[in-house]
């Protein structure tokens, strides 16, 4: 039996929508939801604009770079949602990413990232932005860490 082009097509597209309505769509929608730490990693009232403070987060193997931009940022926090935290392992090999000109830098091999939007990736090797970690502030205005979007360069699991 041969198949025309239009019954191929109708074929896959009856298959995958099978999968999507069946048994596959619990696994194609199903991620683990992971419990992460909260952790303090600053205090509003001691960030300056542009002046990079590091921390672990989620545990003492991963950095973490929280900045006060002075601009608003997505996922940004505090009076004026420009707070913003990043792993720092640069999502190309992993080297230590810095913080430099109101840009994230890998020194390596010269991946930049912006932080105003979600570290998302506009110069060099990196195929994908920075891992952003999601902050919250307390009424103290302590900055909490409380969660990652995204996997931390080298990892199977961030916790």
């Amino acid at each position: 039996m041969i198949l025309s082009r239009r019954r191929t097509i109708q074929v896959l597209s009856g298959v995958t929508m099978a999968s999507l309505t069946g048994a596959g769509r619990a696994q194609f929608w199903f991620a683990p939801s992971l419990t992460y730490p909260a952790v303090r990693v600053g205090n509003i009232r001691n960030l300056q604009n542009n002046q990079p403070v590091t921390f672990n987060y989620p545990d003492a193997r991963a950095q973490g770079i929280l900045v006060k931009l002075g601009r608003p940022a997505l996922g940004g926090v505090g009076p004026n949602r420009d707070i913003v935290a990043f792993s720092a392992a640069c999502t190309h090999m992993g080297c230590p990413v810095v913080y430099k000109n109101g840009r994230l830098l890998c020194p390596c091999h010269y991946s930049m990232f912006d932080p105003a939007k979600a570290a998302q990736v506009y110069q060099g090797l990196a195929g994908t932005g920075l891992p952003q970690i999601q902050l919250r502030v307390a009424p103290n205005g302590d900055i909490l860490a409380n969660a990652i979007n995204g996997l931390i360069w080298g990892r199977v699991r961030n916790v």
